[in-house]
């Protein structure tokens, strides 16, 4: 193995350090507590974990945590009824609605019904909009934690040629758009792409984000190219035993490890940055709430 391991946990770490450093001020100097009010519909395990985590990371960093979790028939108008409620409380800086919601409801709907302003996963098509015209937006949180990551490793992005693999509207999209602003020549790739492993092959920087397990394998990626690998796939694991499972990213690790420069692994790289990020994303929101100057290194 050849490339640098980005590793995702540590710099994850040092994104809380900065935010507690930012609220312990907010709170000395404005008398201003950051809150983050997290909404969870219905008992899916995986958002139940998040929703845990999430809390306890807001915590610890000193800002205020109010979770609401709402029965899985919680109806829609019940539920547009806590956000405009959320929207309208001064102590309230940031909104997050855990998805995937219940299929009664509309995702669309429920996510443009908040506050773009406190709009803390950068779902919200006014946020969208903003960052795809290069204006001052709330930034979904897994890519801002990828292009902080890449400029700590880089330094500066100009002039980088970046293949973005997948365009959802939570990554890809949003991570060309990110890429994009930081001067790099991107190109958004999927599935149908046409001689996809060239394509990846020519870029300096592979951001992979399809959901597809080892999906990559290492002759597609450039010597000494950068790669961040977004995909978080279970698979069956015989070798621990029967029933067993491991996780993997969208790229096949060991291979490309061998010609990259440098890598994200998984677990223990991207994911522990997007919860980060949804914390400064919220000193962000509270800082712009009030009129005063958003702190450093915390956004795109």
């Amino acid at each position: 193995m050849s490339a640098q391991i980005i590793d995702g946990k540590a710099f994850a770490a040092t994104v809380r350090e900065k935010v507690a450093g930012h609220v312990a001020r907010l709170k000395e100097e404005n008398d201003i507590t950051p809150g983050l009010a997290v909404v969870l519909v219905g008992e899916d395990p995986a958002s139940q974990v998040y929703v845990r985590s999430k809390g306890k990371q807001t915590v610890e960093v000193g800002m205020n945590s109010y979770e609401h979790k709402l029965d899985a028939d919680t109806s829609e108008a019940d539920l547009l009824a806590l956000i405009d409620k959320l929207n309208n409380d001064p102590e309230v800086h940031g909104i997050l609605v855990q998805l995937p919601l219940p299929g009664h409801l509309n995702e669309d709907l429920v996510i443009n019904s908040i506050d773009p302003a406190k709009d803390v996963d950068g779902f919200h098509i006014s946020n969208v909009g903003l960052l795809g015209t290069g204006q001052k937006s709330m930034v979904p949180c897994t890519p801002l934690g990828c292009l902080m990551m890449l400029r700590d490793h880089h330094g500066s992005l100009s002039g980088m040629d970046a293949v973005v693999i997948g365009r959802s509207n939570i990554v890809g999209k949003p991570m060309a758009q990110l890429l994009l602003g930081d001067s790099c020549t991107v190109t958004i790739a999927h599935s149908r792409t046409k001689d996809l492993p060239e394509v990846v092959k020519r870029a300096d920087i592979v951001v992979a984000a399809v959901g597809r397990p080892e999906m990559v394998p290492g002759d597609w990626i450039k010597e000494g190219a950068t790669v961040i690998d977004v995909g978080i796939n279970r698979i069956d694991a015989p070798e621990k035993g029967e029933g067993k499972t491991r996780l993997v990213g969208d790229v096949h690790f060991e291979s490309a490890a061998a010609v990259a420069g440098a890598i994200t692994p998984v677990p223990g790289g991207v994911g522990p940055m997007t919860i980060a990020c949804l914390l400064a994303n919220t000193v962000t929101a509270c800082c712009r709430a009030n009129g005063l100057a958003e702190p450093e290194g915390l956004t795109a």
